[in-house]
């Protein structure tokens, strides 16, 4: 299982203390490090939806200009976004054997990991 993310995000790290008192293993890739590639925001949007994958209320989302922010109408638009701007992209985003995870909700992520 594969987390991805920012090391200094609060959401992050509540997440990852989640799957540590849970006992659950992952491995940890920093967006800051290892950008995700087009391939991958690709699949990503596919199972997750641009819409999802793609944080509007996050800071990098809001300084942008408003005339960027009205560019990203689809898939495509908001891919090279996340290209260009790898922290405008809802944290986590987990890989499961289960399927993919966009965000913390710790009722769903309840759900995902039933037998911690």
């Amino acid at each position: 299982m594969r987390m991805y993310g920012i090391t200094n995000c609060d959401t992050i790290k509540t997440a990852r203390a989640w799957l540590s008192d849970h006992g659950i293993a992952y491995r940890f890739v920093d967006f800051k490090k290892t950008p995700p590639l087009r391939e991958q925001l690709t699949g990503w949007c596919a199972e997750a939806g641009w819409q999802t994958l793609l944080n509007r209320r996050g800071t990098t989302w809001k300084k942008l200009p408003p005339e960027k922010q009205a560019a990203v109408t689809d898939a495509s638009a908001a891919i090279a976004m996340m290209l260009e701007n790898p922290t405008s992209i809802r944290r986590p985003v987990m890989e499961t054997d289960q399927g993919l995870i966009v965000g913390f909700d710790r009722e769903e992520w309840e759900r995902a990991f039933p037998d911690r």
